[in-house]
């Protein structure tokens, strides 16, 4: 019997770390910091700086940073009993689903769990923390994406004011055929190191959660 629970454990934890890229995604902060530096590479111009490999990396530790407290959360209800034999695995997942999910609830629209709960035909619950994951994931997934994109649409707009000023300047100036990016790209590097643009972007990110 000890045999078949240890097997089973062992399943677990194998599709648990098949599914781990999928997790990292949908269900912390990843999301939306890669795709705010995403957007910030294309508004500054550089096609591959920062390289991908830096903006994952960078992408991974602002999350782990983020996610610590939940991180701490989850080591202390589910991870550390798990280690101790204390309960088994699937109590461990039953114990980490709050802590996950009080996370995702904190930067969910009400708007997008109703969108799901309804395509769902959910019974209308007296508290969002008693929606299934079913239903929280994807909608904390496209809130993720909607609060990205505003933070990009901000980002943008000073890089797009010099985009504007320089392909005005060559206009004027007869300079039809040279790109203007070739122009906008070292007053765009410029303006973003004067304003410490690294230090912004990320203390706005972290404060936005």
């Amino acid at each position: 019997m000890n045999i078949d629970n240890h097997l089973i454990d062992i399943f677990f934890i194998i599709s648990f770390l098949s599914l781990l890229p999928a997790i990292l995604i949908m269900f912390t902060s990843f999301t939306r910091i890669v795709v705010v530096l995403s957007f910030l590479r294309q508004a500054i111009g550089g096609q591959q700086i920062p390289p991908n490999a830096v903006i994952i990396g960078l992408a991974i530790f602002l999350t782990l940073f983020i996610m610590s407290p939940t991180i701490d959360a989850v080591t202390q209800d589910a991870i550390n009993p798990y280690m101790a034999k204390q309960i088994t695995i699937q109590e461990a997942f039953k114990k980490a689903e709050p802590s996950v999910k009080n996370f995702m609830l904190k930067q969910t629209r009400q708007k997008d769990l109703a969108l799901f709960s309804a395509i769902a035909k959910e019974k209308r619950l007296s508290s969002p923390s008693e929606l299934s994951l079913k239903i929280v994931v994807p909608a904390f997934a496209i809130s993720e994406l909607k609060t990205a994109f505003e933070i990009g649409f901000l980002i943008y707009l000073p890089f797009l004011v010099i985009d504007m000023v320089v392909s005005s300047i060559l206009l004027s100036m007869g300079m039809m055929m040279l790109p203007p990016v070739l122009i906008s790209l070292p007053f765009k590097l410029l303006l973003f190191v004067l304003v410490d643009g690294w230090n912004l972007v990320v203390d706005s990110m972290v404060r936005s959660f």
